[in-house]
């Protein structure tokens, strides 16, 4: 086992290398492994990745036998206990995503693989990448200059703050409250 390591460029020379420990190395986005055909475990928790897609290419280019796979701790990776914007469902569509790119996994963090969830990962996993919006001041870098014009959903005329008229409209659903879940505890005699 390796279990600190700042540089990995000696890895190279260690080519039946079965197990590899990186944790808490500070590693990013630029990580490159050299060919390690019989890896069968990586734990790469707590460093600095961020990016999932490269890596899971990568990986699946370099180590073939991959079986353990442990990304917890990273951006990359979410978290409903590190980070309040992320919950479960989440963490089940990086299941899926890194499960449709590195299809022999049989562990993925702490968990096994199901098969319900390699059939899950080869239907609808490539559909399962985290897309992140484009960072606004970038973008407005490289746009040309612009009135800045907020999207609402109103009628121009109405956008006029000073020259308001109401709204009226009529609606075709008309609530009988029969599905309503709110009175199902009241009894008749407490009516």
């Amino acid at each position: 086992r390796i279990s600190v390591c700042w540089s990995l460029e000696g890895l190279k020379t260690f080519s039946y290398l079965e197990e590899l420990i990186l944790d808490n190395n500070l590693l990013g986005n630029d990580l490159l492994l050299p060919r390690l055909p019989h890896l069968h475990t990586l734990t790469l928790n707590k460093n600095q990745i961020t990016e999932l897609d490269s890596l899971l290419d990568h990986l699946a280019e370099v180590v073939p036998s991959l079986q353990y796979l442990s990304l917890l701790g990273n951006i990359a990776c979410p978290n409903e206990l590190v980070c309040k914007e992320k919950d479960e469902d989440d963490y089940q569509r990086y299941r899926y995503f890194v499960l449709h790119k590195l299809t022999n996994l049989k562990f993925l963090d702490t968990r096994k693989v199901t098969t319900r969830e390699r059939e899950e990962a080869l239907i609808r996993g490539a559909f399962m990448k985290v897309v992140k919006p484009k960072d606004a001041k970038a973008s407005s870098a490289a746009a040309p200059a612009s009135p800045e014009m907020h999207y609402t959903p109103l009628p121009s005329g109405s956008r006029d703050l000073t020259n308001h008229r109401g709204v009226l409209g009529k609606c075709r659903y008309i609530y009988y409250g029969k599905h309503s879940e709110g009175n199902r505890f009241i009894q008749d005699d407490q009516l």
